[in-house]
């Protein structure tokens, strides 16, 4: 947790100073590099962070200056942090990769991420995968969902890709969402998942005839859902919907299902945004504590980069970090090209004979 002291703290490394590097840093997001830009100790940055103690909670707590906690929008996936190089680094091990399509070297971050119903959103829990703990992404999921629902979260819908789509976690999604009287869950499923369009006859999902605006079927070991397919360059994918009752699932039609997978695909946005705006892959730490407050500090730039961005300090993050380094780079072009004129062609005047 964030620490409370008795006295003002001297350290001269802080959060809002770690943020502000990952967030505005081009390339060298190392201690060494703060230390020089800020004119601190080395020392000074790796206390901070060896020093502090944050957790998801704490990250929730910010989130929820940001985002109204009731009738959100909960969505579940994760994202492989590249470490292709690192060596005897924490929590770094073979994670299958979605980006690569195959197994690469790095760290698993699992995140809910939530979006309200005036479209503001955010992430409100996560965890690194701990292979030493011997739990699946599926028991952190479920350990996080529970938390945030302690913590005061309100899901309307949950939604997540096919990873999270076994029946312990629908069986378990759909026990609170009922409930709660929410609306309901959306969530991927693998393409041999068994199915019955009809009463006694199963068959892959991927084989069902499923129209444009869906079907119900009885999904095995579960019970009735609606079926939607959609088709992403040559591959095709299957979504689940559940609905509390027969007028919901009747009145969910594919420009509904469109809208939540569109709201669905943010936590893809958010992946790409904490990769290339916050840096968050990029550091040289290689103890736990000192990597969990380097991706915590990350995952809370990346809060507040959207709440600039809410407060019109901005409208697009990577231009906003781009112009960052417009003036530095004008000045220096205009500087250097000065006394250099020799370089440019030699125009010649056109001589009448």
């Amino acid at each position: 947790m964030i620490r409370q002291t008795s006295r003002p703290p001297t350290g001269r490394c802080t959060l809002p100073m770690y943020m502000g590097f990952l967030m505005s840093e081009p390339t060298s997001t190392t201690c060494t590099q703060l230390s020089e830009v800020m004119g601190i100790s080395h020392d000074s940055v790796n206390r901070f962070l060896s020093r502090e103690s944050y957790e998801p909670r704490d990250l929730f707590n910010e989130s929820m200056a940001l985002i109204n906690p009731k009738n959100v929008i909960l969505s579940v996936d994760d994202s492989v942090l590249d470490k292709p190089y690192s060596q005897h680094m924490a929590l770094v091990g073979y994670f299958w990769s979605g980006k690569h399509h195959r197994t690469v070297k790095g760290l698993n971050l699992v995140t809910l991420y939530a979006i309200d119903s005036q479209g503001r959103h955010a992430p409100v829990n996560y965890r690194i995968v701990d292979k030493s703990e011997g739990k699946t992404k599926n028991d952190y999921f479920q350990e996080m969902f529970h938390e945030v629902l302690a913590w005061g979260l309100k899901p309307k819908f949950v939604t997540g890709d096919s990873w999270y789509s076994c029946t312990q976690n629908l069986k378990m999604v759909r026990k609170h969402l009922a409930r709660q009287c929410c609306s309901g869950f959306l969530f991927g499923v693998e393409s041999n998942r068994r199915i019955s369009v009809e009463k006694g006859s199963w068959q892959q999902i991927r084989t069902a005839a499923i129209p444009e605006e869906g079907c119900m079927v009885w999904l095995r070991d579960f019970g009735d859902i609606k079926v939607f397919r959609t088709q992403l360059k040559d591959q095709l994918r299957h979504y689940i919907i559940w609905l509390p009752s027969p007028e919901a699932y009747a009145e969910f039609g594919r420009e509904s299902f469109q809208q939540l997978h569109d709201d669905h695909w943010r936590i893809e946005q958010y992946h790409r945004m904490i990769k290339q705006v916050c840096h968050i892959e990029r550091f040289q730490v290689r103890g736990r504590q000192l990597i969990m407050n380097h991706i915590f500090s990350a995952l809370c730039a990346y809060v507040h980069l959207q709440r600039m961005q809410i407060n019109d300090f901005f409208s697009n993050a990577y231009r906003w970090q781009r112009a960052l380094y417009t003036q530095v780079v004008r000045a220096f072009v205009t500087d250097f090209s000065k006394d250099r004129q020799n370089l440019n062609p030699i125009f010649a005047k056109a001589v009448n004979a």
